[in-house]
């Protein structure tokens, strides 16, 4: 998923890279008020999680590469606007020095998996989740859902991204400058693959690590919940 230099033109990388600093900053404002000492450790945990994870690549059609992202698990552990910190942290590591995405599409990838993955994964996880108990088959359930849809959404916002190249970025006759593929081959190559591989992949992950939670150190879980859902043995 990671998208490379070259298959994004100045008219799409050029916005998201603007679009990804306003989220930034209102990330690092949360974390300075609500960030505890404590909590630091896990923050820098979640990012060298997500950057493992996101270097097993595996190839996929259209020049790009599927893999899980870890982002709806690190946003259930120490929060979204915190994952979306560790998230881009290790997506600029990456591209910096491992040329593992683009340099140019920085913001196009933090946008797709910083972003959009750990917001649709954290906000379908408190959604399905409830205030149910943070030991409860429920919670299991919702963090699987929300990290599968997670993944797969943002594989369709970066086929969309390159779909829409031969629209936005050609030559006088019409020959594409960038991505050349269109949204009929993009969007399914993207989230075709996604849905059926990799996305299933980042929801056992997610699962097995929150079942681990849930058994050895509930605490944690409850540190990020806004519902202040009481502990429970009881299952939902």
């Amino acid at each position: 998923m990671h998208i490379p230099d070259g298959y994004l033109g100045p008219m799409t990388y050029g916005p998201l890279g603007a679009a990804v600093i306003p989220f930034w900053a209102a990330a690092a404002r949360k974390l300075n008020k609500t960030l505890k000492a404590k909590q630091a450790p896990y923050l820098a945990l979640g990012a060298a999680f997500s950057f493992v994870i996101m270097m097993f690549n595996v190839p996929i059609i259209g020049g790009t590469t599927g893999h899980a992202t870890g982002a709806t698990l690190v946003a259930i552990l120490i929060g979204p606007w915190a994952a979306l910190i560790s998230v881009s942290v290790a997506l600029i590591i990456q591209a910096l020095l491992f040329g593992d995405g683009g340099i140019t599409a920085i913001g196009a990838n933090c946008i797709n998996m910083g972003v959009i993955g750990v917001f649709v994964g954290y906000g379908v996880y408190r959604l399905l989740a409830g205030s149910s108990p943070v030991t409860s088959l429920r919670r299991l359930i919702a963090s699987a859902v929300a990290a599968y849809l997670s993944l797969s959404v943002s594989a369709l916002a970066a086929g969309i991204e390159f779909g829409i190249q031969p629209l936005l970025e050609h030559s006088a006759s019409g020959q594409p400058l960038y991505s050349p593929f269109p949204l009929s081959i993009a969007v399914p190559a993207m989230l075709g693959e996604h849905m059926l591989v990799f996305s299933l992949v980042e929801a056992l992950i997610t699962a097995l690590v929150i079942r681990y939670f849930q058994k050895n150190n509930p605490e944690l879980l409850l540190a990020t919940d806004p519902a202040g859902t009481r502990l429970r043995a009881k299952e939902a």
